[in-house]
């Protein structure tokens, strides 16, 4: 029987998932037993049973689809919110005109910088109609997508990816990308031999980039620590995270009360947390939150939450609040900077994956496919892997029998179909109840795809756009690919040849932040301390002001329409810029570092804006610059410093105090919306 203690949800599925659990809604019916022990809904509503196989796909039951599917990614506007609330007569550059063309800039720098602001932002302010999401204003639908698909009509991680670059704005950041290069013997040399000829704002220093891309925004003692330790040294500290020290923020997290307990206790004590108001699953996010703010073990998670888009099951599906911190710390956690053929492994043990795409439900005499197609489309080969829909079915078959009872994994042989399978270039007899013999073939199955070449090049793929560029070399992607292949999954040795590739060191300024990355570096090179400020009246309530505070961040990020493990569907957010171009967003993201600045969040400590450069020089100009040293580590360009100095009405010359004159929380504001913040 499915897991009696997920509560029932009223179908929504207008994709044609299995109705009884929409990975987007979590809906289970009550009503799930039958003379099979298994309830199917047919597309005229009535229940339909059946002695032999029967097939619940994408869409529908008996109705499986090809390895194209469709998940559309949506991303929020917040509106203007205070953006416009400083325009004052007589400042030589309107303050809401000037952040427009700062943070603008950043959405087509990585391509060349020949704009000032993408056609949303400027239409803002009357100059130009709203395009589409992909910063143009007529959309034809000939663009060179995979297959000519829309994005909208596209759910694999990379394929979602490849069709989003496919617009006219994908095509302007491809012209500026890295071309081909080669692998030195270790990342130090591979910075040191690779000139960096793309056209970008970002300085080409190759320890600003290695901070920028390997953490989740870089501050000054990231910076000094890279300085100091080397390029190899940092990395190798890196790569073995357990020797890092945990942070006072990460200590703090045991004052979010759900965090240390188990799935069996998160199970009996359901009851008790509903009347307290805990929820476990947003608990799971707001501690990766704070890791992504606080924590020294940068890279790995940053490896984290890319995995969490890969092998992605939603935080919010019915079942989240019991299964899925399980998922974040057995699954995702433990093998992040190990092996992916491990973690691909667990994961397909884990009753977050199996209730989240309905392998509960699964039986020789009434397959459902879902898990079994995400196998193949997300999690290992893609959509272009060179499987058919025969081997979905096959390969549903062979994985039936596995589900959860009680809370936990369980193999149930009465479920499990016996007979000879072929999925790709795999065979196996599978002639055997015996749950020994059964789970090695599906363990063997699982394993072969998982080092399958078409899975190396999913993952190199996937990797060298989360750390590269939208646009990848296909020279990288292949050599990763070769790594992945020669080490038999493990990441470690991805990750080395990545960093030691001239490919790498020489995209500077090629990835924008997405929501979620901007408002996290925001945090980081603000110096926001996980301690309430001295002002902060916690009243009577029964959370800490870092779990209330934790708490406020993720509600923003929900807002921006990016946060942890937060994409419903199970495709994972898209990891390219022109997914994201979102007008709203972006001036939501420079309002709340407006607030960051002004400390309204007392659950935090935060340094005064007056405070953050140690010795304020006494002239407008000189105070841009060492304010831009100390947020974004560079001096900014002559365009963007005047546009700065016309947010405070100043010029270069005029005499400032250390507030700027009453100006120094809107000139740090707008640096951080210049281009400089938004790239890594």
């Amino acid at each position: 029987m499915a897991d009696q203690n997920v509560p029932p949800r009223r179908p929504r599925d207008d994709r044609g998932w299995d109705v009884r659990q929409h990975p987007s809604t979590g809906y289970r019916d009550p009503d799930a037993s039958t003379p099979h022990g298994y309830r199917a809904a047919h597309p005229g509503g009535q229940p339909e049973y059946s002695r032999g196989p029967q097939w619940v796909g994408p869409d529908g039951f008996g109705q499986p689809t090809g390895p194209t599917g469709g998940f559309a990614q949506q991303t929020g506007g917040a509106g203007l919110p205070n953006v416009d609330d400083d325009e004052e007569p007589g400042r030589p550059v309107g303050r809401r005109k000037a952040l427009a063309a700062l943070g603008g800039t950043a959405a087509v720098v990585a391509g060349g910088a020949a704009l000032a602001m993408t056609p949303q932002v400027r239409s803002l302010f009357g100059d130009e109609p709203v395009g589409d999401a992909t910063g143009t204003t007529v959309t034809d639908g000939t663009a060179a997508r995979p297959s000519g698909q829309q994005p909208s009509t596209v759910r694999t991680y990379t394929e979602q990816n490849e069709s989003y670059m496919g617009s006219r704005a994908g095509e302007a950041l491809k012209k500026n990308a890295p071309t081909g290069g080669r692998t030195f013997s270790g990342p130090a040399a591979a910075a040191a031999e690779t000139p960096v000829t793309v056209k970008t704002v970002l300085a080409k220093d190759p320890i600003l980039h290695l901070a920028r891309r390997a953490t989740f925004g870089a501050t000054p003692k990231v910076v000094a620590d890279i300085r100091e330790r080397g390029i190899d040294a940092w990395l190798r500290t890196q790569l073995d995270p357990d020797k890092i020290a945990p942070t006072r923020a990460e200590l703090k997290l045991a004052e979010l009360p759900t965090l240390k307990l188990s799935t069996q206790q998160l199970r009996d004590q359901r009851d008790q947390l509903n009347e307290r108001g805990a929820q476990p699953e947003r608990e799971m996010v707001e501690a990766t939150i704070a890791r992504q703010i606080w924590s020294d073990r940068q890279l790995y998670e940053v490896m984290v939450d890319f995995w969490n888009d890969f092998l992605h099951v939603a935080a919010d599906f019915d079942g989240g609040e019991v299964y899925r911190a399980s998922f974040d710390r057995d699954v995702i956690r433990a093998h992040a900077l190990g092996s992916y053929p491990e973690m691909f492994l667990a994961a397909n043990k884990h009753p977050a994956l199996l209730l989240y795409l309905n392998q509960n439900d699964s039986r020789a005499d009434a397959v459902n496919e879902n898990l079994a197609r995400e196998n193949l489309e997300l999690y290992t080969v893609g959509v272009d892997g060179g499987y058919t829909e025969k081997d979905v079915r096959q390969a549903a078959l062979l994985q039936t029998g596995r589900g959860v009872n009680d809370g936990k994994y369980v193999f149930r042989p009465e479920r499990h179909y016996v007979g000879k399978v072929k999925i790709l270039g795999f065979t196996h007899a599978n002639n055997s109840k015996d749950p020994k013999k059964a789970e090695a073939a599906i363990d063997a199955y699982l394993t072969y795809l998982a080092l399958h070449p078409s899975t190396a090049k999913y993952v190199a793929q996937s990797l060298a756009t989360r750390f590269v560029s939208d646009t990848p070399p296909k020279s990288l992607v292949d050599r990763l690919a070769k790594t992945y292949t020669a080490n038999k999954g493990l990441v470690k040795p991805v990750l080395m040849t990545l960093f030691s590739s001239s490919e790498f060191w020489a995209a500077v300024g090629q990835k924008v932040r997405r929501p979620m990355e901007y408002l996290v570096a925001t945090y980081r090179t603000l110096g926001v301390s996980p301690e309430a400020s001295p002002k902060h009246d916690n009243g009577d309530n029964k959370r800490t002001p870092f779990a209330r505070g934790l708490r406020q961040i993720h509600d923003k990020l929900r807002e921006l329409g990016q946060y942890p493990m937060g994409q419903p569907t199970p495709d994972g957010y898209p990891d390219v810029y022109v997914a994201w171009t979102s007008a709203g967003t972006m001036v939501n993201g420079w309002n709340e570092a407006g607030d960051l600045l002004a400390g309204y969040r007392t659950t935090f400590t935060y340094t005064r804006p007056e405070k953050l450069v140690a010795k304020p020089p006494a002239t407008a100009g000189a105070y841009v610059d060492a304010l831009a040293k100390r947020l974004v580590q560079q001096k900014l360009s002559a365009r963007e410093k005047a546009l700065i100095l016309g947010v405070a009405g100043v010029s270069a010359n005029t005499r400032v105090d250390a507030t700027f004159n009453g100006a120094i929380a809107a000139v740090a504001r707008a640096i951080l919306a210049s281009p400089q913040h938004h790239l890594r």
